[in-house]
């Protein structure tokens, strides 16, 4: 549609002619110029007569065809990248081979959190003791849902800004260091190694806590039918399952293991079940339970939590493999679905269960039911049999980390003999340290510490930060500060405490045996 309008403009009357709206689209060099072509009745105020600039009084052909050409109500420049964001959303750029649904993602969330973590929780009760460790479990549930939140927000505003449609992990830690301080921008390089170092050694030790979970459960049951100079090492049971372990690992993708871990959520469902009739059997009075621990229990009572409690290295692939990736953070998306009721869930388990069996209480949960009832025993042997599916979902995580970074971009040819080279050596490798270190609750305490609190709390709180470091002014500015600091305050001091503590109680452990 074309126009002839005219205008007045400083006084002089100016005829605006040809104006196409179709030539105001946005372009990609500045998206708020909008060109046409003016004819004027006088000459503009910026025309000069001289020999540089006119020939006899004329504008030259070439700069009369520049100067006739300007801006009508000309907006400002925007400063940021922001103009040109609202063309570009990444959720519709994904392209997944197999795109996982909102339930299967959903129940692939479910594993990885109600793992041997929910287990242990009674443990850790006992070492906080039953208020401290209530009070706490509800927080730290809090924060951990509130990072991830963090982590996956942050993710899609990075994706916006740089036109990407999915980012990983390390990848987003990367853009927010460079968008971030200008004095921190040179370690950006560095970052996404130090991240999948991170993953990787969480992964890998989910993964050997899976192991030992499922040969002292299976070893639990096997006992009760063997003599004691006839009962086997630990250690013999992780020998057995390393081949099953294997063929799991080779399952190439993750939809595929969502039938499995419908059966494995069933199987633990039942379990819980069996778990809540002996743990509400003749329960003590609250009054024979201690409502504080010790100080020097707390870290590791913070550490098993954690590790109960965190998913985050199954997160961002499982919000990126979603056929509908908005509805991962949303109010009733899987995230809020599924750590609301785990919370609740860990709390209750930890609570009744260290109510029940006091100090006595075992690393993992089944451990302390009766070693002699069927009812006991089948529940041991499912939830081996869940926490087995389970090593799948995290080895695969595990593999995907060390495939991508490191083995793939050096192998030229043969790549899917490699690929299976890599996944059965991950497992050796995950077997051997289970079988060096067997100590469940121990092991659970070091892994949420030393990768949770770093992985799980203060990488999200900084990647916010600085996502949004030149973003936010003032007030505003220092309360967002403030808040993310603390976070990274409090994984921090989790990280030296926790740290610290399970190593020194391993190795009391390892010398005392």
């Amino acid at each position: 549609m074309r126009y002839n309008t005219t205008v007045d403009m400083d006084g002089s009357k100016e005829v605006l002619t040809n104006i196409n709206l179709k030539d105001e689209k946005m372009g990609i060099d500045n998206p708020a110029m909008v060109m046409c072509r003016r004819v004027s009745a006088v000459q503009p105020p910026y025309f000069e007569k001289n020999n540089e600039k006119s020939i006899n009084g004329k504008l030259a052909e070439k700069d009369g065809a520049l100067k006739a050409v300007y801006v009508t109500n000309p907006k400002p420049p925007l400063k940021t990248q922001k103009s040109q964001e609202a063309y570009y959303e990444p959720y519709d750029n994904r392209e997944v081979k197999h795109p996982v649904t909102y339930w299967e993602t959903l129940i692939h969330m479910l594993k990885a959190s109600l793992g041997t973590g929910i287990l242990a929780m009674p443990a850790a009760f006992n070492n906080a003791g039953w208020l401290i460790a209530t009070i706490g479990t509800m927080v730290i549930g809090l924060i951990c849902t509130y990072s991830i939140h963090m982590l996956i927000s942050t993710e899609y505003e990075l994706c916006k800004r740089r036109k990407r449609p999915s980012m990983t992990y390390p990848a987003t830690a990367q853009a927010a260091v460079e968008e971030g301080p200008e004095k921190l921008r040179w370690l950006a390089p560095y970052v996404p190694t130090i991240c999948n170092v991170f993953l990787l050694i969480y992964q890998v030790g989910s993964c050997c806590i899976y192991v030992v979970f499922i040969a002292s459960n299976i070893k639990a049951v096997v006992d009760h039918y063997q003599p004691v100079d006839h009962q086997m090492e630990i250690r013999w049971y992780m020998l057995f399952i390393l081949v099953p372990l294997i063929l799991l690992s080779w399952v190439r993708n993750l939809k595929y293991l969502a039938p499995l871990s419908s059966l494995a959520n069933a199987a633990t469902l039942v379990s819980f079940a069996i778990i809540f009739y002996y743990m509400f059997t003749e329960l003590p009075p609250i009054s024979s339970r201690e409502s504080f621990g010790t100080w020097r229990g707390l870290p590791l009572f913070f550490g098993t939590v954690l590790f109960a409690m965190e998913a985050i290295g199954v997160v961002m692939p499982l919000e990126n493999e979603m056929k509908s990736p908005k509805k991962f953070g949303s109010t009733f998306g899987v995230l809020n679905i599924a750590m609301i009721p785990i919370t609740m869930l860990y709390t209750f388990v930890g609570f009744f269960g260290y109510l029940k069996y006091g100090s006595e209480v075992q690393g993992a949960l089944t451990l302390s039911l009766p070693p002699g009832d069927i009812l006991a025993q089948s529940s041991k042997l499912m939830l081996a049999f869940a926490i087995f599916v389970t090593h799948g979902l995290a080895a695969f995580v595990a593999f995907d980390i060390a495939w991508r970074e490191w083995v793939q971009p050096r192998v030229t040819k043969n790549h899917l003999f490699h690929e299976y080279l890599l996944r059965t050596g991950l497992v050796l490798i995950i077997v051997m340290f289970a079988a060096i270190i067997p100590y469940l609750e121990l092991f659970i305490s070091l892994i949420g510490a030393l990768c949770l609190a770093t992985m799980g709390l203060a990488f999200p709180a900084l990647i916010q930060l600085f996502t949004y470091w030149h973003d936010v002014h003032g007030t505003q500015f220092w309360v967002w500060s403030v808040k993310n600091y603390l976070i990274v305050l409090v994984a921090l001091i989790g990280f030296v405490v926790g740290v610290t503590t399970s190593v020194e109680e391993i190795i009391v452990k390892i010398f005392s045996s």
